[in-house]
């Protein structure tokens, strides 16, 4: 099929960041993509050849949506699964498949994938709500302290907590859980597993994750990750591992505890471009965005390979700001060599809500990770006053 400057159309279910950035590469390589998004203000609605309004969750909105474009893909992994099964059974490539988006979708089925297919996890236990889990907790057949998480629809940050005491679960919603053992690590890492349809499969260099401690998201992700070259052989063995199992296409981040005894524990997955392969848009070869369009579209796969160290700080909102966003300083990290903001378009700021993202890239990795401080030290993501 001709996708380039053609009648082909591109759907992505998601108008967001990931979107935005995917967006850059359909225009690229003049594929039209449609978007449909909840939001009249999604981050994606001015590069879309057509953008579209409608919720991800209507069986209704996404089959029609569908029966607009030859092809469909995802941003963000709560869509309607039935409308997909429906399109996929008419004959439309969706990529990832209804099948692998149900494996995934839900944390706890998640988890139990993993133990089916002896991928390495935290232990877990599963719970219809948070009555049940207050129940076992109350019996102390749940051991603390415990990792809580909502089955479905938890992002950045939200949906998880640490739970040190009974008290912890008061103000949790009462929705389908699970509760994860605590696991002791050294490192957190992530590997993303690109695989096309006809199986083409290539991975991107493990990177290391520092995460803000309150808000449970990511900081900073730095490629590569400074570990041992047998732990990171290991890692993408592991993340070859769980790309494997899944059958996906598309891309694959897969996000992982080095424990203190170097063995590697899978966390969870996410089947899509993912926060912590934003470097690749400046340090790598093929950026993530790129690879995904390619392995959707059965394409070759582009070089993986870091051309520079890389290093992405998250731009979220500041504690005490809501309203019209205002980037302090951004004039000024732009002043630095190897530093490129990305602004991902949404007026509105709150606390901990992501704004965008700054890459910087220099040969030095110990040089790239003392500008990262000092670009997250400079630049506020603050609200007029």
């Amino acid at each position: 099929m001709n996708y380039f400057s053609s009648d082909f159309k591109l759907g992505i279910l998601g108008g967001g960041q990931l979107g935005k950035m995917l967006l850059a590469e359909t225009r690229k390589f003049d594929i039209q993509t449609y978007i449909l998004d909840p939001s009249a203000e999604a981050p994606s609605r001015f590069g879309a050849t057509k953008f579209f309004i409608g919720n991800l969750m209507n069986y209704d909105t996404v089959y029609e949506f569908g029966k607009k474009v030859d092809a469909l893909t995802i941003e963000i992994e709560n869509v309607n699964l039935e409308a997909l099964d429906q399109l996929e059974a008419e004959g439309l490539n969706v990529y990832p498949s209804p099948k692998t988006l149900r494996l995934i979708q839900n944390k706890g089925t998640q988890k139990d994938f993993y133990v089916k297919n002896n991928i390495p996890t935290s232990k877990f236990e599963r719970f219809q709500d948070l009555e049940n889990l207050k129940s076992s907790v109350t019996s102390s057949a749940v051991d603390m302290p415990f990792v809580w998480k909502c089955a479905q629809f938890g992002y950045d940050g939200n949906g998880v907590k640490i739970v040190r005491t009974a008290t912890d679960l008061e103000n949790l919603p009462n929705v389908e859980c699970i509760a994860e053992e605590v696991v002791p690590f050294k490192n957190e890492l992530a590997v993303i597993v690109a695989r096309s349809v006809s199986g083409e499969v290539k991975t991107y260099p493990v990177v290391e994750m520092e995460f803000h401690p309150e808000a449970n998201q990511v900081e900073y992700v730095i490629c590569p990750a400074r570990i041992d070259e047998k732990v990171a052989q290991k890692a993408i063995e592991v993340g070859l591992k769980v790309s494997e199992a899944f059958n996906h296409v598309g891309l694959l981040a897969v996000e992982m505890f080095q424990t203190h005894d170097d063995e590697i524990v899978v966390n969870e997955v996410a089947p899509r471009p993912h926060n912590s392969g934003h470097y690749s848009i400046e340090a790598s070869y093929t950026s993530q965005f790129e690879n995904h369009l390619r392995a959707i579209l059965n394409l070759p796969l582009g070089n993986t390979a870091s051309k520079v160290a890389g290093i992405m700080v998250n731009l979220v909102g500041e504690e005490g700001y809501s309203g019209n966003v205002v980037y302090e300083n951004i004039e000024k990290i732009m002043a630095i060599d190897g530093v490129t903001p990305h602004i991902y378009g949404k007026r509105e700021t709150r606390p901990f809500r992501k704004m965008g993202h700054v890459t910087i890239v220099n040969e030095d990795m110990n040089e790239a990770r003392r500008i990262a401080e000092e670009v997250k030290k400079t630049i506020r993501v603050i609200s007029v006053q």
